[in-house]
């Protein structure tokens, strides 16, 4: 048996191309976000929005199947408390967008302080790349921090643009490194 097939025997070729297709995609996506945070912070809004809103519903479904009547009131309060934020930010999304980018300074300072933390807890090899990033991790929160609200023209933008510049990146190079598995099955 090629052992080069089987580690790549759950995908199949044909499915390759479009693999390299929705990379590339990624990358062009990433790309114009970057150009327009913006517009990417305020569809990153509507988004987490709609993630609020069906999670409340969930809430809901889950407090209907909940047997104690203390189960039922807790999964209602927080069914509407999910709700009426995901409304608040479809309905409000440049507030919503200055809150969030606030959020995201705050998460990325804990970020880092709990990075460098983590890192006199894992062997020394690793150690100085923890800190650095637990470090560079804060300096970022703290320039989003000190330019707010004005960062929230392009934090959250900019970070989901990279984010999915990375992710097209590493997806296209794991589809061509599958495509040449299967052009050379050695």
């Amino acid at each position: 048996m090629n052992v080069a097939s089987t580690d790549y025997s759950p995908t199949p070729r044909k499915s390759i191309s479009w693999s390299v297709a929705l990379s590339l995609f990624f990358i062009l996506a990433g790309l114009i976000a970057i150009l327009l945070p913006p517009i990417m912070g305020l569809g990153v809004t509507v988004y987490i929005g709609w993630l609020l809103i069906v999670s409340g519903l969930a809430h809901f479904v889950f407090a209907w199947k909940s047997h104690s009547a203390g189960a039922v009131l807790w999964e209602v309060l927080v069914g509407f408390v999910y709700v009426f934020a995901g409304g608040y930010l479809i309905l409000h999304p440049l507030a919503g967008l200055l809150s969030l980018t606030l959020l995201l300074a705050v998460y990325l300072c804990i970020e880092g302080i709990f990075e460098i933390i983590l890192s006199f807890q894992i062997a020394r090899s690793g150690r100085l790349w923890m800190i650095f990033e637990g470090i560079v991790t804060i300096i970022v929160a703290v320039m989003i921090w000190q330019t707010w609200p004005f960062s929230t023209i392009w934090a959250i933008g900019t970070l989901v643009g990279i984010s999915m510049i990375f992710s097209g990146i590493s997806r296209l190079m794991f589809s061509l490194g599958r495509h040449r598995a299967f052009a050379n099955p050695a």
